[in-house]
């Protein structure tokens, strides 16, 4: 594999499928070709998986070519422990995503499926670049196609959700664009990201570039304050779309914190990180109590995710072992869990046309099959031993205490406010008499269903029970990163 171009063909594939569904017609055809694509580009990524070298940080899987060498721009991919990951998490959700939207999308459904194919190239790429401007490239064009699935196949308030979004991720970029400008220019106009990372950037330009990196990627995470796109955003998104932000966009903004912010501005990183543990905690509980207030089912799992991401940017700045080890897993944890619930979100919301969680009651009786399973997702959100969250929610809470005991101590009561809004739910909606929801009949998950949901099981069992595998593809590229972020000697 060391000459065979896979993390190409693992991002352009999705693109190619959607060239190919220009083509075809009849929405049936339509379906089955994307999701020939989708899973594909999802197989394509388990050889990479099994063929990573877990002991070395180095980047694998290398492709380098010329693309405008005048100006230091190249196309150069790689993947390291942390970014294999996410490449490997987004080809699985890309191929979930084309399933539950088998009939949630009822018209114009190519064009849909073209711009749910062309996000996951995109989305891909930016976990490969080891350019920085082609990262950018990946990482601004994302907004194109997301801004259509909102905007296009949204809600009622599809249109105003898909232009507060794009406004406050394209702000972001524009820092985020300037702060790379600075980094070319200081560090020998290359925008070699592994270059880039050995340079020695005096304290006043490392100050000035991580505050633009932090506003673009606290948008991304999202961080409070900058958060409050992501509510209407979910709300108003089609499943698919809810899938894809809380599943993988949400973790551009921590991506970007560990990519740049910490190993090529960590003075500034150690500066600015008593400020990030604390906007950190701030969301942690904020979101729980504003998830607690919620009658809306999406909107609260949208602010649990706001929650949940806290504890990403907590571990990440720790600056430790255990709470950078657990942020990452917890991003990958973040993706499976909260993809899943909003894809039961989407799943009731189709029976029923109501998200009100006052509306359900009984599900456990009437449809026993999702409420086991929305049981067991809900279990895993409030980190329950024998589940991925707890794993890595408690590496997390682990570093916080080793840095800050304070800041741990207000993270762990942000972790039983997450009990109390998702037990809420869970017992209104599942246990209890049933409630008639307006004389629909509901009927209980189908084999198509069943398909996209049980993946997901996996994956939240296999990381609570035995979490070795993904911790020992993490290790060694976490260990680096810390040697990169010790201020001394640089």
């Amino acid at each position: 594999m060391t000459d065979f171009p896979i993390l190409s063909l693992i991002i352009f594939l999705p693109a190619g499928g959607a060239g190919v569904l220009l083509l075809v017609r009849g929405d049936a055809a339509v379906r089955w070709t994307a999701l020939v694509f989708a899973v594909a580009d999802f197989l394509l990524t388990i050889p990479l998986l099994l063929a990573f070298d877990t002991t070395t940080y180095a980047m694998q899987f290398r492709e380098t070519a010329a693309w405008v060498p005048a100006l230091g721009i190249s196309y150069s991919l790689g993947v390291d422990g942390i970014s294999v990951l996410f490449v490997f998490l987004t080809a699985l959700l890309g191929w979930i995503c084309v399933v539950v939207s088998w009939r949630a999308i009822d018209s114009k459904v190519k064009e849909f499926m073209i711009s749910l194919l062309v996000m996951q190239s995109l989305m891909l790429g930016v976990f490969c670049a080891l350019d920085l401007f082609l990262f950018y490239v990946f990482w601004e064009a994302m907004l194109i196609p997301m801004y259509l699935i909102i905007g296009v196949w949204g809600g009622d308030n599809r249109v105003y959700a898909a232009f507060k979004f794009f406004l406050y991720t394209l702000a972001g970029s524009m820092l985020f664009l300037v702060g790379i400008l600075v980094l070319y220019f200081q560090g020998g106009e290359t925008f070699d990201i592994l270059v880039l990372m050995e340079q020695t950037y005096p304290f006043e330009i490392q100050a000035w570039v991580f505050v633009a990196f932090l506003i673009a990627f606290a948008v991304k995470v999202p961080m409070v304050p900058l958060h409050t796109w992501l509510p209407d955003a979910h709300v108003q998104a089609p499943t698919a779309g809810s899938i894809v932000l809380a599943g993988v966009l949400l973790k551009m903004g921590a991506y970007g914190f560990l990519r740049f912010s910490l190993p090529m501005l960590p003075e500034a990183s150690h500066a600015f990180a008593p400020f990030i543990l604390v906007l950190s905690v701030v969301a942690i509980i904020y979101g729980g109590f504003l998830a607690l207030a919620q009658d809306d089912l999406k909107k609260l799992v949208a602010y649990a995710s706001v929650s949940h991401m806290g504890f990403v940017t907590l571990g990440l700045f720790t600056f430790n072992a255990k709470g950078v080890e657990g942020a990452v897993l917890q991003m990958f944890n973040h993706g499976i869990t909260t993809g899943a619930l909003f894809l039961f979100v989407g799943l009731i919301y189709e029976r029923t046309h109501t998200r009100r969680i006052a509306d359900y009651g009984g599900l456990m009786k009437v449809v026993p099959v999702y409420g086991v399973l929305l049981a067991v997702f809900t279990l895993s959100a409030m980190a329950v031993p024998g589940t991925n969250t707890f794993v890595g929610e408690l590496l997390v809470l682990s570093g916080a205490f080793g840095a800050n005991k304070a800041i741990g101590a207000v993270a762990v009561a942000g972790a039983v406010l997450s009990a109390a809004y998702l037990l809420r739910m869970f017992r209104q909606m599942a246990l209890g008499p049933a409630v008639p929801i307006g004389g629909r009949q509901l009927w209980d998950v189908n084999a198509r269903e069943m398909a996209a949901i049980l993946p997901l099981v996996v994956f939240v069992f296999w990381v609570g029970f035995y979490p070795k595998p993904f911790l020992e593809i993490i290790r060694v590229s976490v260990e680096h990163l810390l040697v990169q972020t010790q201020v001394q000697g640089r």
